[in-house]
């Protein structure tokens, strides 16, 4: 039996463009009705939920190349090559994106997951990220045509200053973190949206592949799920990581294992101020309100209260 659809559903209402992004793509987008969008701000779970979301399309099969079959559509850089290959694929298609809900396509027909982070979390890894490019890969994203705003600039020594300037900013030298988390929490209610925590995949990973199995309506096979789960854990993803990797892990120094780094959270801990970390759990409050700060803050279960 169906849900009943809302009377008013979501329709974009802004477009985004920056170094990194290019919302217009989705505009005239082909979706197809079992099509699955994992959504985040970035930094935050994407490739792990993509590996989760492979693992059950393809009943825990070893070699998925996760990086190419699961492109980032609104990638301003992303090769024409990558998005025939996705219009070209026979399998339930997945695919990611890191725009906030409302520069974003919602289809009642397709599936969206979106994952999050606490923001400092998000940070200390987008840092890594970063700091880890190679140095040619500033140019391009600087030099291929249709940038606007800003160049991305390399990060500086200082992760504690990266930080401090990713909350000045409001994430700087990415992209707006608050209204990226507001968003998809304002449309959480919707039957076609699931929403995810990083803290609820490292508390219980078996748990949350079977709640995203049941979202996706994906019949878990008893028998491979073990091998599922071991495929969706850090150790699997590290040594298999430029498969994981978009484009193998090229872009980065050390390859696909500068990609997948830690998975480790709070490392912020042991830099921040107590009055930084109190001005984060302000900001937070104030942006967000007090349920979705509480839920970004550590999780509360597979899907938010709505």
């Amino acid at each position: 039996m169906k849900t009943a659809l809302p009377k008013a559903w979501p329709v974009k209402t802004r477009e985004l463009h920056n170094h990194h992004m290019d919302s217009t793509v989705w505009n005239d987008f082909k979706f197809r009705g079992d099509d699955i969008v994992i959504a985040t701000y970035g930094k935050s779970g994407t490739t792990w939920m993509q590996q989760i979301v492979s693992q059950l399309i393809f009943n825990g099969e070893e070699g998925i190349n996760v990086g190419a079959l699961s492109p980032w559509v609104d990638l301003r850089i992303m090769p024409k090559e990558a998005l025939l290959g996705l219009e070209a694929q026979t399998h339930r298609r997945f695919m990611k994106t890191h725009l906030p809900a409302d520069a974003m396509v919602i289809k009642p027909e397709v599936k969206y997951i979106y994952i999050a982070r606490d923001g400092r979390d998000a940070a200390w890894s987008a840092y890594n990220h970063l700091a880890r490019f190679k140095p040619e890969i500033f140019d391009v994203f600087n030099t291929m045509p249709g940038r606007v705003g800003p160049e991305l600039q390399p990060p500086g020594p200082s992760v504690h200053q990266f930080y401090r300037d990713w909350m000045r900013m409001d994430g700087h030298p990415l992209w707006p973190f608050w209204d990226n988390i507001r968003s998809w929490w304002n449309i959480r209610h919707l039957p076609n949206i699931m929403l995810m925590h990083f803290n609820d995949l490292k508390r219980d990973l078996p748990g949350a592949i079977r709640e995203i199995a049941a979202f996706l309506e994906i019949k878990v096979d008893d028998e491979n799920f073990a091998r599922i789960v071991e495929h969706c854990g850090f150790d699997y993803m590290k040594n298999n990581a430029a498969l994981m990797a978009p484009m193998g892990g090229a872009i980065w120094q050390g390859g696909g294992g500068d990609f997948i780094n830690k998975g480790t959270n709070q490392r912020w801990r042991e830099v921040l101020t107590p009055a930084e970390v109190r001005d984060y759990d302000a900001r937070a409050l104030a942006e967000l309100g007090p349920d979705c700060a509480a839920w970004l803050e550590m999780g509360r279960g597979l899907k938010a209260a709505a």
